[in-house]
C-alpha cells in the first residue's frame, strides 16, 4: 500500500484529546492535528519576511568570475600593471601554488609562477619599494626546512619586469626563518620607512603551550623589523639601530612589537605609515592592532584586552589593549584588512576594512592620533574571507576561500534597496504564525517537530515548529519545495523558511504546570542568508515583543523544592549571537538535520515518524526499513536522547557531544581544538579519546580530553562540570547539566584503559 493511502487511514482512525495541549482546539469538532496540517500547509499568513533593521551600507559582489580558484588564500596587485598574483592551495598534496593573471584579469587565464614544496603553505606576498628596478618580491611561507621540522620562512625571488615576466625560481634567497608549526604569522610588508616587517605567531596550534608569547629571546609572537637593503656580512639582513630593544640583554633585536597569538594579515597605511595587524584570539576574543613601537599585546597572559593566563610572567613592557576587539558573538576568526583610499566610496577613505572568515561579516575602523574614533559593521556576506587587497584602481578586493573552484574575488557595491519590512512583526501576535499567542497555539499550517538530542539550555522546556513555503521560485521557475536529507549537519531549506523555538521556564522547580513562556526565537532565511530574531514574553503570557538587535539580559525568580528561591539568568541573544551557534560550518540549522529529525513525534495524540509527515506534505522522499509501520528510514542515522538511560551509554554520550559541542568542534566550525565531535565521525577520527588537550589542562596531571577509565583526568568532563572560565558549552548556559556530568562519568568509566607501555 502506498504511503498516502496508509496516511489517510491513520488520519481517519486517530481520536484526539487536545485539552491542555499547545495546540488545544476550541471544540471537539476541530480536525485532528495531522489532517489540519495537511489542509493548512502553504496557507500560513506569515508576516515574517524582510527585516526590522536598516540594511548595512554595502554588499559583496563578485568580480572576475572566470577565475577558477580552489582554495585561494592571498591576492595582491603587481605594481605598475593590472596583473594579480594569487596564492592558491590547488595542488593535490596540499602545497601552495603561486599563480598570476594576465594583463586582463577578466580573461580568467592563470599562469603558474611557482610550486611550493610538499606540505608547505604560503601566506603572504609583498613587493620591494623599488620593484620596478630590482624585480624583488618577498613571500612568507611555512614548511619543512632543510628536511627538518617546519619553519616559517621569508624568501626573496626576482620577477622579470619585461615580457613574459617570468619568476626566476633559481633566484630564491632565504631572508629569515624560525621554527614554527601552527600559528605561523608570515605576513610580510615594507613600511613607509623602507624597512621590512614580518609577523610571527606563537608557533603552535594550542594555547601557547611553549609559553612563547611573552618570551623575548626568540622570534615567535612578534612583529619583526629588519633592513633587507643593507645586509650584514653573515646574513641577508641587518637590524635597524632604532629598533626598540636593540642592546637589551636576552632580547632578539629584530623585535618591533610582541605578544601576538596568531597574526593573520598585516597592512601598511600608505598615507600615514600606520601598520595594522589582525590577530586571531582563542577562547572569546578577536583583535586588530594599530601597532606601536615596542608595544606588548599580551598573549598569553592576556587574550586581547582580557586576562587569560594571568599567572604567567609578562614581558619587559606593559600590556597594551587592542585597537579594535570583537567577542566571539560577533567574530570567530578575524581576517586583517587594508586601508581604503579609493574613489568609489569617499565616506570610506582612510578606513581600515577587515572581516571575519567564519561569519563573512566586514567591518570598518578609523583612528585619529592613534585612537579609535569609529568602528561599525559595513557588510554581511556569505564569504569565507581569507584576505583583502587593493586593485590597480585603488578599489577593494575581497578574497573568498572556498574549495571546488568556488572561491574567488569580490568587491563592495552599495546596498541598492532597503530590506526593512515596515510591517515586520514587533509582536509575536503580529507574525501570522499563531492563531492565538495566549496559550501558544500555532497556525495549523506550521509544522511541529522535535529532536532526538536537545541542546542543553539550563533545563528549560522547549517547543519547536517549522514554517516552510509550499513552493520555491517564481513564474516558470516555480516548483514544489523539496528537502534533501543530508546525512549530517543542517538541511538546505528555501528562502521564506522560518524555524521557531519557544522556551518555557518552570517557575516552581520540578512542577511542569508552573511553566511560563519566556522567549520565542525565529530563524529566518531570505536571499540565501539566515538571521535570528528573539521575542521576550510578557509576565501576563499574552504576547511577546521583538528584542533589540543587540539583545538583552533578564533574570527570573525560580522557587526551589526546599522552599527557597534562586535567580535564573537568561540571555535574549543579539542578532549576531544567534549566528554563533547557527554557524556556516554547522549549515545554520541545528535541530533541522537528519540525525536529529529521524524520530517519531506526538502530533497531539497522533503518533507518526517525522519523515512520514514530511512525506505526506510532499517535502521528502525516503525508503522505509519495514514497510508501513514507518519506524525509521532506510540507511539514515539518528541520535539518541542523552537523558534516556535505556539507551547505550556510548550512544548517549556521542549524541550529547553532537548536539552541544559539534556546533563548533567540526571542520571549520570555529572551535580552536582539533576535535571533530559529529555523531557521524568515526571514533578513531574524533581526536578525543586518550588525546592530550592542546588548550587548558586546568591543573590536571597527565590530562587527556577523555582519559579512558579515568574521569578525574578527563578535561572534557571537567569543562562540562563547571560554570566559569573554561566551561563547555561556552555560551547560552549558566547552570551545570548534572545528568550530563553523570552520563560522561559513566561513559568514561566504561572505556577500556590503554595498556601501559
Amino acid at each position: 500500500m502506498k504511503f498516502q493511502q496508509s496516511a489517510v487511514g491513520l488520519l481517519l482512525l486517530v481520536t484526539m484529546t487536545l485539552s491542555g495541549s499547545a495546540f488545544a482546539a476550541d471544540d471537539e469538532k476541530q480536525p485532528n492535528r495531522l489532517d489540519a496540517l495537511k489542509r493548512a500547509f502553504g496557507h500560513v499568513p506569515s508576516r515574517v519576511f524582510g527585516s526590522p533593521d536598516p540594511p548595512l551600507p554595502f554588499r559583496a559582489e563578485r568580480v572576475l568570475p572566470k577565475l577558477k580558484l580552489s582554495n585561494p588564500v592571498f591576492v595582491i596587485n603587481e605594481p605598475g600593471s593590472r596583473r594579480l598574483l594569487i596564492i592558491d592551495q590547488q595542488s593535490a598534496d596540499g602545497a601552495s601554488r603561486l599563480f598570476r593573471t594576465t594583463d586582463d584579469p577578466g580573461s580568467g587565464e592563470l599562469e603558474t609562477l611557482l610550486d611550493f614544496p610538499k606540505s608547505s603553505t604560503a601566506f603572504s606576498i609583498t613587493f620591494h619599494p623599488r620593484f620596478a628596478k630590482n624585480g624583488y618580491i618577498y613571500i612568507g611561507w611555512n614548511g619543512p626546512h632543510d628536511g627538518d621540522e617546519k619553519h616559517t620562512i621569508v624568501t626573496r625571488y626576482t620577477l622579470a619586469r619585461k615580457a613574459p615576466y617570468k619568476l626566476d625560481s633559481e633566484s630564491a634567497l632565504e631572508i629569515i626563518s624560525w621554527a614554527s608549526n601552527g600559528h605561523n604569522g608570515a605576513a610580510v610588508a615594507f613600511g613607509n620607512d623602507g624597512l621590512f616587517y614580518v609577523t610571527s605567531g606563537d608557533g603552535t596550534s594550542d594555547s601557547d603551550t611553549n609559553v612563547a608569547g611573552q618570551g623575548m629571546d626568540h622570534l615567535l609572537s612578534k612583529l619583526l623589523r629588519i633592513d633587507v637593503d643593507h645586509p650584514d656580512k653573515n646574513r641577508p639582513y641587518s637590524v635597524p639601530r632604532d629598533n626598540p630593544f636593540v642592546g637589551k640583554k636576552n632580547v632578539r633585536p629584530e623585535t618591533w612589537a610582541y605578544g601576538f597569538r596568531n597574526p593573520w594579515r598585516m597592512t601598511v597605511d600608505r598615507r600615514t605609515g600606520d601598520i595594522w595587524v589582525g590577530n586571531n584570539g582563542q577562547d572569546l576574543w578577536e583583535q586588530a592592532y594599530l601597532v606601536k613601537r615596542g608595544a606588548n599585546y599580551g598573549w598569553s597572559v592576556y587574550e586581547g584586552g582580557h586576562e587569560f593566563y594571568i599567572n604567567r610572567k609578562l614581558g619587559p613592557t606593559p600590556h597594551v589593549k587592542p585597537t579594535v576587539e570583537h567577542p566571539h558573538s560577533e567574530f570567530r576568526s578575524l581576517t586583517g584588512g587594508v586601508v581604503y583610499y579609493g574613489k568609489k566610496f569617499p565616506e570610506l577613505r582612510g578606513t581600515y576594512i577587515y572581516g571575519d572568515h567564519s561569519t563573512g561579516k566586514i567591518w570598518g575602523a578609523r583612528v585619529e592620533k592613534g585612537k579609535l574614533i569609529w568602528n561599525e559593521e559595513l557588510a554581511d556576506t556569505t564569504l569565507h574571507i581569507a584576505a583583502f587587497a587593493i586593485d590597480a584602481d585603488g578599489e577593494l578586493l575581497i578574497l573568498d576561500y572556498q574549495n571546488k573552484q568556488l572561491g574567488g574575488l569580490y568587491t563592495f557595491v552599495r546596498s541598492s534597496a532597503d530590506s526593512r519590512n515596515a510591517k515586520f512583526p514587533r509582536k509575536l501576535s503580529d507574525s501570522g504564525l499563531f492563531t492565538s499567542v495566549p496559550g501558544h497555539r500555532v497556525h495549523p499550517g506550521v509544522i511541529p517537530y522535535s529532536v532526538n538530542a536537545p541542546l542543553w539550555s539550563d533545563g528549560v522546556h522547549k517547543e519547536r515548529f517549522l514554517l516552510l513555503p509550499a513552493t520555491t521560485g517564481e513564474g516558470d521557475e516555480q516548483k514544489p519545495t523539496q528537502i534533501n536529507l543530508k546525512p549530517n549537519r543542517g538541511w538546505d531549506l528555501p528562502d521564506g523558511t522560518v524555524a521557531v523555538k519557544s522556551f518555557a521556564l518552570e517557575i516552581h522547580e520540578g512542577d511542569a504546570d508552573s511553566r511560563q513562556w519566556i522567549e520565542t526565537r525565529f530563524l529566518l532565511r531570505e536571499q540565501g542568508e539566515w538571521v535570528g530574531y528573539s521575542y521576550a514574553w510578557n509576565d501576563e503570557q499574552t504576547d511577546a515583543t521583538l528584542v533589540d538587535a543587540k539583545g538583552i539580559d533578564r533574570a527570573y525568580t525560580v522557587h526551589t523544592a526546599d522552599g527557597g528561591s534562586r535567580k535564573q539568568a537568561w540571555r535574549f541573544p543579539s542578532r549576531s549571537e544567534c549566528m554563533v551557534c547557527h554557524s556556516r560550518a554547522a549549515k545554520y540549522l541545528l535541530g533541522l538535520s537528519t540525525v536529529q529529525m529521524n524520530k517519531r513525534h506526538d502530533y497531539d495524540g497522533a503518533d507518526a515518524h517525522q519523515f512520514e509527515v514530511l512525506e505526506m506534505l510532499d517535502l521528502v522522499k525516503v525508503k522505509w526499513n519495514d514497510g508501513e509501520t514507518k519506524t525509521a528510514p532506510e540507511g539514515l542515522k539518528q541520535l539518541v536522547n542523552p537523558y534516556d538511560e535505556r539507551e547505550a551509554v556510548a550512544d548517549r554520550a556521542r549524541s550529547y557531544l553532537h548536539a552541544n559541542c559539534a556546533i563548533c568542534h567540526i571542520d571549520a566550525g570555529g572551535g580552536n581544538s582539533q576535535m571533530n565531535l559529529e555523531f557521524t565521525t568515526a571514533s578513531d577520527k574524533m581526536k578525543l579519546i586518550d588525546v592530550p588537550p592542546i588548550h587548558h589542562k586546568f591543573g590536571i596531571e597527565d590530562a587527556r580530553l577523555i582519559a579512558p577509565g579515568d574521569p578525574d583526568r578527563s578535561v572534557l568532563l571537567h569543562r562540562i562540570s563547571i560554570r566559569q572560565r573554561g566551561q563547555m558549552p561556552q555560551l547560552a548556559t549558566t547552570l551545570i547539566d548534572k545528568p550530563a556530568v553523570k552520563l560522561f562519568r559513566q561513559w568514561i568509566l566504561s572505556l577500556e584503559k590503554p595498556a601501559k607501555k
